[in-house]
């Protein structure tokens, strides 16, 4: 639990999180009113990043739910192990015989082995998900939902029902309500429109690409062997290819990867043969390396 916002961007800090006022405020909020959060912007911001760091900052354990099209409440929620249950079915086989002994009737028989059919669907053959493994933690965790938007609509809706109440239902077993009420992240890069009944239930936060002077203290931050100098031409250049219209544009941590890169090198200064060279470090498609190239002069120029 976070008492103050300044204690949020301390404790993000201390994982080498550079976290603005607007963030601690909505994580702060989230935590004291026990809302999930919303996070959206462009693939490459570090969306993901906040729910793992909100983890670290809280000592809790992350689940991940990881959304696609075709995901559905079993794969998100639980299975029954099969194979296992088969697997005892066959241990257990002599033991079959000695419920069945005595029984008169075929009714008699189908009833007492239905009487023993709890054996199989008990905590010992469930395959818990994300979802249940954060209603069913025996201490807080953060469960980080990502890519909400890749899924479908009907899990969209399965999932409202699991975030009002937290708690859910197994027939087999009945309802299973949340030992402790994990604090929630999702994550959108905005490829559809999510319902309103979802945006209703979260605080909503927009993370979009820092500026060239953040960015170059994000790469002084997890790259601090880099010149100070090079530090802030790689900033500007990275924010500068970002206003090209690429594919994909470049991701923070790409840019991190060119940072890096240049180390290796031992590159103290960018000039247009080290960056033509390099370039692919943070750009990742053809198209838009070849549009890239074309413009290095005029970026570095207006660096």
């Amino acid at each position: 639990m976070f008492q103050t916002i300044d204690e949020v961007i301390e404790r993000f800090a201390a994982q080498d999180y550079i976290c603005s006022r607007s963030i601690a405020t909505v994580v702060y909020l989230s935590v004291h009113l026990n809302k999930p959060i919303l996070v959206e912007g462009p693939a490459g911001v570090g969306k993901t990043e906040l729910a793992k760091v909100l983890s670290r900052a809280l000592d809790s354990r992350l689940l991940r739910l990881q959304c696609y099209e075709g995901l559905d409440e079993a794969k998100a929620l639980y299975e029954w192990e099969y194979a296992k249950q088969l697997l005892y079915t066959q241990i257990l086989k002599d033991k079959i015989g000695e419920v069945l002994q005595g029984a008169a009737t075929m009714k008699e028989a189908v009833d007492r082995i239905s009487a023993e059919e709890d054996v199989f669907f008990s905590d010992r053959f469930i395959l818990s998900r994300p979802l249940l493994e954060a209603i069913t933690s025996s201490r807080p965790s953060v469960l980080l939902i990502d890519e909400i938007d890749k899924s479908d609509a009907e899990f969209e809706a399965f999932l409202l029902e699991v975030l009002s109440d937290f708690q859910v239902s197994v027939p087999e077993l009945g309802t299973i309500a949340a030992r402790h009420r994990p604090a929630v992240v999702l994550t959108s890069n905005r490829t559809r429109e999510l319902s309103e009944a979802l945006v209703r239930r979260c605080l909503h936060l927009y993370v979009d690409f820092p500026g060239a002077e953040k960015e170059a203290e994000i790469v002084a931050l997890k790259v601090p062997e880099l010149d100070e100098r090079l530090r802030g031409q790689v900033a500007r250049f990275v924010s500068g290819l970002r206003k090209l219209e690429l594919k994909k544009a470049p991701s923070i941590a790409e840019t991190l990867d060119w940072a890096r890169g240049l180390c290796a090198l031992g590159v103290r200064e960018l000039d247009p043969t080290t960056v033509r060279q390099t370039l692919s470090l943070v750009v990742k498609h053809e198209e838009d390396l070849r549009k890239a190239e074309s413009k290095v002069s005029a970026l570095l120029a207006a660096r």
